[in-house]
């Protein structure tokens, strides 16, 4: 792998993480995941659960500093939403979401998993045209997947331009990488779990 050191944040996490983010992009893929009505449930009912992992991100002092606008950014209810046009309640979840409200997150790791949440909206163009062979549209079922006013790629564009302006210590990079890394695993977990 060449050196990552030079690059900015976010192309040095998306080199860190490019193998476990193409099994997971392979994966859901694989799942049929947007076949039918019931294999794209069950890939929102994966995205609700990441999101209610991270939703406290989207409160947090520090982070909104750091990420302007990041409270808009927020998806969880959207993906909701979508579950209920669909006749579909959230997932149970028995475990505690990964970021708790009442604990403020360590700003590296979060930036990891924030990296994860917000580069899915890129690729939320392509599976937003998927839902739409299954009936779907912004307005129902696939509002998550719909583009912000400014559509994906300003969007992202802002995003790593503050994710990289951020100040971190080499530890604090390191604990970045392994939060993405994570936030993918996760994913990939509950890929596993229900899409099969």
């Amino acid at each position: 792998m060449t050196d990552t050191l030079d690059l900015p944040r976010s192309k040095r996490l998306k080199a860190m993480t490019h193998e476990v983010h193409d099994r997971l992009d392979k994966s859901i893929m694989e799942a049929s995941s947007f076949d039918s009505l019931e294999g794209y449930g069950r890939f929102a009912g994966v995205q609700w659960t990441f999101h209610r992992d991270i939703d406290a991100l989207y409160d947090d002092a520090a982070l909104i500093a750091l990420l302007p606008g990041l409270a808009e950014r927020r998806r969880m209810a959207l993906i909701a939403a979508d579950l209920a046009d669909l006749g579909l309640a959230t997932p149970k979840v028995e475990t505690a979401p990964v970021f708790l409200r009442d604990q403020p997150a360590d700003v590296a790791t979060a930036l990891g998993w924030l990296y994860v949440a917000e580069g899915s909206n890129l690729g939320a163009a392509l599976l937003r045209k998927e839902a739409a062979k299954l009936g779907l549209s912004d307005s129902h079922g696939a509002r998550h997947l719909a583009p912000s006013g400014g559509g994906p790629a300003a969007h992202w564009r802002a995003f790593t331009a503050a994710l990289d302006a951020a100040v971190l210590t080499p530890e604090e990079e390191a604990r970045a990488v392994a939060g993405a890394r994570a936030a993918f695993a996760r994913v990939q977990a509950l890929a596993n779990a229900a899409l099969r």
